[in-house]
């Protein structure tokens, strides 16, 4: 046992959960959140997990899981931004501005509320690591993906500045930038070609053997 404390936000399904499994295996105390009571609470009983009901899109939520995984166990040592949506392929013409803007609650401001606290309690410990899963999609725009791109470029922004805010610390902030992946994200509308996308399984693995290097990537595309 490590004794070390991951929170993990979107922590139910696909990568989120698979996170939290191999966190577990490997000996962390992990938190896991979630919007609904019965499922994170489900999930956490099943992976050996803590569970915390909390939505990303607000920041009094966020402020409350830091402050329960602190209460809990003492300490923050990893932060995992997890939790993101995604929307159907769309032209630019027929883009759902306010399905964009509720995209971008989640994805780019809810990883910057999960963050500042982190940040602030990692200050405090005087180290820590805050993992942002990104996706490609930060690194290359897309056709017919306008709205998703632009959320993902957004967030990449902000943790690269986060990384210069936090440099000459022992605050590590690392950005992972996974390909297509086999998870629930794509429900809505799934892809011809799905079966061929990496499962979460092996994402998980790779992060985290990234974050057991003596000098982890800050930047890691997964593909």
């Amino acid at each position: 046992m490590n004794n070390e404390v991951a929170v993990i936000t979107g922590g139910t399904k696909g990568l989120g959960r698979a996170l939290a499994k191999r966190c577990i295996a490997k000996g962390y105390c992990v938190v896991i959140c979630a919007r609904e009571k019965d499922e994170v609470e489900t999930v956490a009983k099943e992976i050996g997990a803590t569970p915390f009901v909390a939505d990303v899109t607000k920041e009094a939520d966020m402020k409350a899981l830091a402050d329960f995984a602190v209460a809990s166990f003492g300490q923050i040592d990893i932060w995992i931004n997890n939790a993101g949506v995604w929307m159907p392929h769309t032209p630019v013409e027929q883009l759902d501005i306010e399905r964009t803007r509720k995209l971008f609650e989640v994805n780019v401001f809810g990883v910057m509320s999960g963050s500042k606290y982190a940040l602030m309690q990692m200050r405090k410990q005087i180290k820590g690591t805050i993992i942002t899963i990104i996706s490609i999609s930060g690194l290359v725009g897309h056709s017919l993906s306008s709205g998703y791109a632009a959320s993902k470029w957004a967030i990449r922004g902000f943790a690269e500045s986060l990384r210069k805010e936090c440099k000459g610390s022992d605050i590590r902030v690392i950005s992972v930038y996974p390909s297509y992946m086999k998870t629930n994200l794509f429900d809505e509308k799934r892809p011809e070609d799905i079966e061929n996308y990496m499962p979460p399984e092996s994402v998980a693995q790779k992060i985290l053997e990234n974050l057991e290097q003596e000098n982890p990537r800050e930047e890691l595309i997964i593909k």
